[in-house]
């Protein structure tokens, strides 16, 4: 008998223990080379057990279990014989052409099970919390199981059981008892630290969005047409947090130990949402990317993020963080440094507000912003004007072409 070690490959050089999150394949199950067999989690990021030959699947440790890295964790029997009908789907494909479109619709009814089975994306998840719609009433059609809007909006308008009116939830008086994911624990040490080893303040501004919004309705068409992204508020946010970042290099600074080290780049982490939790992954040398090369790094992350197959590499070495918490319907808050940075950006939802404009009030669509830092290392007047500088060139786009600068100011040499 051929057995084959799967063993915990190495997340990362300072990660020496990791979690088995689930097992894909069961015991018995046979797998072809490069099957995914399971997931493990690492405090940074969820990785895949592959298997390195085809064979009979034998599990050693359950799932949830902490293991060090480098520990079998399952093995493969390469002696087993294969079960009937446990061939690749290319190798039927080949021998049998003729059968080919009988098949083609059971694999396409069959929906592929995965941890995003069931989880909510970002939009359906505000629509269920705005209608009350709790999570696991809906049925996901996405990919892997995942609830779309129009999952959510189906579930509302196809009506309710009126004997269900009333009844509340719950009412069992149990309880449920998980354990921490490592990652879960991971994240949970670093916001504990955070408050506890840096003097964080945050300063708030409002931004005025009617000019964003304003050149996204005029040019959003040609721009999807050009780029094949569409233009959000993000792209806006990052290419001015790069250029304030410039003016002001001591928020793009960071502590280690007794010096400060400043960076002459941009690696901006932008907080996505993920089934597995908030990731952060990380645009490298923003500060040299135009919108449209932002928006699509920014979804290609994201989806990397939807599906679980962020890097480790994706998500370290960031030098400043924004996160949009708008976007579940915040108005205000506090975001938490990301450490070792020294700051955040902390984006909102828009709302019409009664502003005055040139001594008249007048209704306008107004975002407030919060930046996060360390007043160890940034004095409050850095980060202030730094705040207001964003500020500006969001309201003023052009700037962000000219460095901060208006027109008038650069033919005035100011």
């Amino acid at each position: 008998m051929a057995i084959k070690d799967v063993k915990v490959p190495s997340p990362g050089e300072s990660i020496t223990e990791v979690e088995i999150a689930n097992w894909v394949k069961q015991n018995g199950d046979w797998v072809e080379k490069d099957d995914v067999i399971g997931e493990i989690d690492s405090d940074k990021a969820t990785l895949e057990l592959v298997a390195e030959e085809a064979g009979a699947v034998k599990i050693l440790v359950e799932a949830g279990t902490t293991v060090k890295v480098g520990a079998v964790v399952c093995q493969i029997d390469t002696d087993a014989a294969k079960p009937a009908g446990a061939a690749p789907k290319k190798e039927a494909v080949a021998a049998a052409p003729a059968a080919k479109k009988e098949e083609a619709p059971k694999a396409e009814a069959t929906v592929e099970a995965s941890y995003a089975a069931g989880h909510p994306s970002v939009s359906a998840k505000k629509l269920m919390d705005e209608n009350g719609v709790a999570g696991g009433k809906v049925n996901g059609t996405g990919k892997g199981g995942r609830v779309t809007k129009s999952d959510v909006v189906n579930y509302i308008t196809s009506g309710v059981d009126a004997s269900q009116v009333g009844q509340g939830w719950g009412g069992s008086r149990e309880s449920d008892r998980t354990k921490m994911t490592a990652l879960r624990k991971k994240l949970s040490e670093r916001l504990v630290s955070v408050k506890q080893e840096t003097a964080m303040l945050t300063t708030f501004n409002e931004v005025d969005m009617k000019p964003i919004m304003d050149l996204r309705k005029k040019y959003k068409d040609a721009f999807a047409k050009k780029h094949d992204v569409n233009l959000g508020f993000m792209s806006f946010f990052t290419k001015a947090v790069t250029e304030a970042l410039r003016l002001y290099p001591g928020v793009n600074s960071m502590i280690d130990g007794t010096d400060i080290v400043s960076f002459d780049y941009a690696d901006v982490a932008i907080a996505v949402s993920s089934p597995k939790g908030l990731m952060v992954p990380v645009l490298r040398n923003a500060e040299q990317m135009s919108l449209a090369q932002i928006e699509a790094e920014i979804k290609r992350l994201a989806l990397k993020a939807r599906d679980g197959k962020l890097s480790i590499e994706d998500m370290t070495g960031g030098t400043f963080t924004i996160t949009n918490g708008g976007v579940f319907g915040s108005m205000l808050s506090t975001p938490i440094i990301n450490p070792p940075q020294s700051a955040i950006l902390g984006m909102h939802n828009i709302v019409e507000r009664a502003v005055v404009v040139d001594g008249q009030i007048v209704i306008r669509p107004i975002m407030y912003v919060a930046l996060s830092y360390d007043h160890r290392i940034i004095d409050g007047k850095e980060s202030v004007g730094f705040l207001v500088k964003v500020k500006e060139m969001l309201e003023n786009p052009g700037k962000m072409l000219l460095g901060a600068k208006s027109p008038e100011e650069i033919l005035l040499g100011l």
